[in-house]
């Protein structure tokens, strides 16, 4: 009897110990790894003339890649640039008549003021002051006329302004700069093709650093904060491999887990998404799945 249980004792020891060990050995969350993506789309119209974009190359921020056909582009600006001279010259024109206005109307108040001075010393007539005050009177009329006139001119050659700055701002458009420092993940277009504005080029992102996203259970939320160091394994031909990653995000609302993740009884639990960073030394990609271990347990 006391053999018996001694049996029962060991093993009712032997199925605790085991179910801890199963029990730590289940890592605090499982996801993939996931990074921005960011699609490049032509700015403009026109054939993509040269293009210097494969997939796997690695790009920096700000390197010129291509560029798209300008050249009806400038041609455009070109007639404008010849319209606004000519209107331009018209405004002169109608300038140099101001001018002369303006000239007239000097003399003329130089005039105003020795007759006045002749009228005090009893030598001039009040209707040579009249006739002189008329005359002024004409040429401020006039002037205002000729600049009523010229207004619309003015106009015209401000509408050109905005317009060869449009044009501009379209054949600088036409330069592809890539954004950021990344690799090419995809290339959409080939040299010579005819692009339309929006339409992708390739898609680009920064695979230095990428994000594990993992998701947790309410109770694990306390051990989880911004900025703390976890520990993140991924599978490797013999074993699993640890790297350090940090987490850097965690979500404010709760959400189903997702069904590539969990098993289905798992399915229906609220669980909460949470971002690991993790330097990627070449070996990570995209999707790739992990797990996240919390160094606490």
């Amino acid at each position: 009897m006391k053999q018996i249980q001694t049996i029962s004792i060991l093993s009712l020891s032997l199925l605790t110990l085991f179910s801890c060990t199963e029990q730590n050995d289940r890592a605090d969350g499982y996801g993939n790894f996931e990074a921005t993506e960011t699609t490049i789309s032509a700015e403009s119209n026109g054939k993509l003339m040269a293009f210097n974009v494969e997939e796997g190359q690695q790009l920096t921020q700000g390197s010129f890649i291509g560029y798209i056909d300008t050249i009806p582009l400038a041609l455009k600006r070109e007639q404008l640039a010849v319209s606004k001279e000519l209107i331009a010259s018209k405004s002169r024109g109608v300038l140099s008549q101001i001018n002369v206005l303006n000239a007239q109307l000097a003399a003329a108040e130089v005039n105003k003021v020795r007759v006045e001075n002749l009228i005090r010393e009893n030598a001039g007539t009040q209707k040579q002051l009249d006739d002189i005050n008329g005359e002024m009177a004409v040429i401020r009329q006039q002037t205002k006329s000729i600049e009523i006139q010229n207004a619309p001119v003015m106009t015209e050659l401000k509408s050109i302004d905005v317009q060869i700055k449009q044009i501009n701002d379209q054949i600088e458009k036409g330069k592809i700069i890539n954004p950021i420092d990344g690799t090419v993940l995809v290339k959409y277009a080939e040299p010579n093709e005819v692009t339309a504005f929006g339409k992708p080029l390739y898609k680009i992102a920064n695979l230095s650093v990428l994000e594990l996203r993992v998701y947790v259970s309410e109770t694990q939320l306390s051990s989880i904060k911004i900025g703390q160091e976890v520990e993140v394994k991924i599978d490797t031909n013999e074993d699993m491999e640890s790297l350090t990653g940090t987490i850097t995000w965690v979500s404010s609302e709760a959400e189903f887990t997702p069904k590539i993740i969990q098993t289905k009884e798992e399915r229906v639990a609220l669980v909460y998404a949470v971002k690991v960073k993790v330097k990627n030394d070449g070996r990570l990609k995209i999707g790739m799945p992990a797990e996240m271990w919390i160094a606490s347990n």
